[in-house]
């Protein structure tokens, strides 16, 4: 909510920056606002909290790694790598996981036209299900992507086929890793057992 005084009156400026007196905003706008503002306040002030937390785990993670090859002589090329680390008694663990995110390059269109030359030739008086189930693979969700896991997959059908052979080797060349985002998870263990939960 915008407040604006003019001439000593007060007013609410919405959405649109039209301005209504504050004697004819109705009681519920005025508790809808309130509320909303209350949490976005909290809202913010966790979301600064949050990001020192991860700031300072992510800073003191590495740089535990960073001590620990150092103890060894080793040298670390990046900050690149999942890492594990344990509480003296294995009652606590926290994880640092990278994931990296992929994505293919104009070269998985040649695979995709190499596979349908297969398709074509292979389900020539077969059930169409099985044309289907490789075509999915290339099926794009709702925001135009592919599904990199199901494509990945067909490399491990083993077809001898040279066209096959092909389409899997550009679908190789053809991965890129866009960016990598690193996640940290602190577990704590159930009782005696070896399982850990969040």
């Amino acid at each position: 909510m915008s407040k604006v005084t003019i001439d000593g009156k007060t007013y609410w400026q919405d959405a649109k920056g039209n301005l209504t007196p504050e004697e004819l905003v109705k009681a519920i706008d005025k508790e809808r606002d309130a509320l909303v503002q209350e949490w976005v306040e909290k809202a913010k002030a966790l979301n600064t909290e949050i990001s020192q937390f991860k700031g300072g785990i992510f800073g003191d993670i590495q740089a535990f790694v960073e001590l620990s090859a150092e103890k060894y002589g080793a040298k670390l090329g990046g900050n690149k790598g999942n890492v594990t680390l344990y509480s003296y008694d294995g009652k606590y663990k926290i994880q640092r996981a990278i994931n990296d995110h992929l994505q293919f390059d104009e070269r998985i269109q040649a695979a995709k036209m190499l596979i349908d030359e297969c398709l074509n030739e292979w389900s020539e008086g077969s059930r169409p299900e099985l044309k289907a189930l490789i075509e999915r693979a290339f099926n794009v969700d709702k925001e135009g992507n592919l599904n990199t896991s199901r494509i990945l997959g067909l490399r491990r059908v083993d077809i001898q086929d040279p066209r096959w052979l092909n389409a899997m080797q550009a679908i190789s060349e053809s991965v890129q890793v866009v960016n990598s985002k690193a996640y940290v998870r602190v577990y704590e263990r159930i009782g005696d057992s070896d399982q850990y939960q969040p």
